[in-house]
């Protein structure tokens, strides 16, 4: 069964049924508060966008999204394939993100890739068909399946804000690496997405609290 997360009611059931699930998120609950839900644009037009802020500052990445979108209105993946890569550069795309986004746009128009369709499949499938696609790597996927098509078990494993989050709601020794998160979020599926909205609520309320 896949959940989806498209409105606030969706994630506030989805929470409450985690805490039914495993009673050691409730006092991250409490301290957390509600979680909101954060959605952005599904389709090409979201993950070009998620592409373009990778490894970059909000500002930054929002200047050069300005750009992209002013330049292609309306924004469509077959604009993109079809622009010159000296044009894309010029708006502050790095060579390695014009590869990306034409290899995506390419998939697109040959009917290879549909990634509406990714909301109704299996997590862990749909993350593996995103990071088969040149430059998606897994926080990219994961990213686009929680936060554009509301994906109610996508597990963002390599976050370092949930890593911590996890570290400490849960008492651990250490922050779990990416790969021991996979093991921790198993009693939460099928609602790993809300359970990740969850942990960053809780990260934002344990750094009020330090100040930081």
């Amino acid at each position: 069964m896949t959940v989806h997360l498209n409105s606030q009611a969706d994630l506030d059931d989805a929470v409450a049924a985690l805490v039914r699930l495993d009673p050691r998120l409730a006092p991250v609950l409490e301290i957390a508060g509600p979680p909101t839900l954060r959605r952005r644009a599904p389709g090409f037009e979201g993950l070009a966008q998620i592409v373009c802020g990778q490894q970059l500052s909000v500002a930054s990445a929002s200047a050069i999204w300005g750009r992209l979108t002013g330049a292609f209105v309306p924004f469509h993946h077959d604009a993109v394939r079809r622009a010159r890569t000296d044009r894309l550069g010029r708006l502050g795309l790095s060579a390695a993100k014009i590869q990306t986004l034409k290899g995506i746009a390419r998939e697109l128009v040959a009917g290879r890739l549909n990634l509406d369709v990714l909301a109704e499949e299996d997590a862990d499938a749909a993350h593996a068909t995103l990071t088969r696609l040149h430059g998606i790597g897994p926080w990219t996927a994961d990213v686009y399946l929680l936060f554009c098509l509301g994906h109610g078990d996508a597990w963002p494993a390599g976050d370092v804000a949930l890593q911590e989050a996890i570290k400490v709601g849960l008492g651990l020794a250490a922050r779990p690496t990416e790969k021991q998160m996979a093991p921790l979020a198993e009693p939460w599926r099928p609602l790993r997405g809300a359970a990740a909205h969850l942990w960053w609520s809780y990260y934002h309320a344990i750094k009020k609290r330090e100040g930081v």
